[in-house]
């Protein structure tokens, strides 16, 4: 089969490789659409993999080819979305429903090789059948917006409450849509990017500020303090100010993965002291049992058109473009949401 493998830091060749083995409870997947995570981005200009050399990619859908001896749950030619995440099992953290926090977990596109090849097998657990109604490259869509549903999930968000989203990129959209979905009230995302800001008002954000052209802290002095925060940019400067824009008794959910060292000026550790606020990490996005209600749900808000995710995907590739996605991704000038590459027809 064809596949796109990283060979070593920004290194992507185009290869003929083994198609992938299955086992008694594996399927074989034929890859129909797979998005580029921010995470890849590390994985590609820094290297930031297990091994060499990989395929990534763990945002895909696919067509059922094979299934093994003993999976009953799907059939060839069903079409699929696929959870990404290989838990244990059986571990203290598996059997009391956390997978993601799993000891001994591997992962589809990151610590075993990915969809970003004409085929690729997972277990027959991971996979979730489409309804009529959902498309291929909406489902490619998924495990981004179950990241966000989960995230979303870690606290209690009252319907109308007065919400913050940092960041405007693909999680953060997301993170906007299930807010959306889930009934919060005034959301407010923030970004340094106009262009981006600009989906988030087309899509459902009734206020966007751009904070390099915007003091925080001021604006929130004069304004209504939110009482919900979501960080999911990942940006060191971000993950404070999360904390001092809270209102007292607010809650701040971490889902951007930290970049850099985080430090808290002491008078911004105060708050947190003074204020009581609430704070908590959200990490992936599964529960039991498995792969998880976000997964469950995600499906079913696309397929009832309460959430659409079409208006995010905004540029389509072949394997052959290699890393002409991850270059655009990292271009400063970059005012795009979500690229996906296409390895099959329809």
């Amino acid at each position: 089969m064809k596949a796109l493998v990283l060979e070593d830091k920004q290194e992507f060749s185009i290869k003929q490789v083994d198609k992938p083995s299955i086992s008694t409870k594996e399927v074989l997947i034929k890859v129909a659409y797979c998005g580029v995570c921010g995470s890849d981005l590390a994985r590609y200009f820094e290297g930031k993999v297990h091994n060499f050399p990989l395929i990534l990619g763990h945002e895909f859908s696919g067509i059922v080819e094979e299934v093994g001896e003993a999976v009953q749950s799907v059939k060839n030619g069903d079409r699929v979305a696929i959870a990404p995440l290989v838990p244990c099992g059986d571990c203290t953290y598996c059997k009391q429903g956390s997978p993601a926090l799993c000891n001994e977990y591997s992962f589809v596109g990151s610590r075993q090789d990915g969809a970003m090849s004409e085929y690729v097998s997972v277990p027959a657990q991971n996979l979730l059948v489409l309804p009529e109604g959902v498309s291929n490259k909406e489902a490619a869509l998924l495990e981004p917006l179950t990241v966000a549903i989960h995230g979303i999930e870690r606290v209690h968000v009252k319907g109308g409450a007065e919400v913050v989203v940092f960041g405007a990129g693909t999680i953060g959209i997301m993170t906007l849509l299930a807010l959306k979905a889930r009934g919060a009230g005034n959301i407010t995302v923030v970004d340094i990017n106009d262009e981006k800001l600009a989906v988030a008002q087309r899509l459902g954000a009734k206020n966007t500020i751009n904070s390099s052209k915007v003091d925080l802290n001021e604006h929130f002095s004069e304004f209504t303090r939110p009482e919900v925060v979501f960080e999911t940019a990942g940006v060191s400067q971000t993950q404070v100010q999360s904390v001092e824009i809270v209102e007292k008794l607010g809650k701040v959910v971490y889902i951007g993965t930290a970049s850099s060292d985080v430090t808290y000026p002491a008078k911004v550790f105060e708050r947190i002291l003074r204020g009581e606020i609430e704070i908590t990490g959200s990490w992936m996005s599964y529960s039991a049992p498995f792969p998880g209600y976000e997964w469950k749900a995600a499906l079913q808000y696309i397929k009832d058109g309460v959430i659409d995710v079409n208006p995010l995907i905004n540029h389509i590739y072949h394997l052959e473009q290699k890393e002409v996605p991850f270059d655009q991704m990292r271009d400063p000038e970059n005012h795009s949401i979500k690229f996906l590459y296409q390895l099959l027809k329809e």
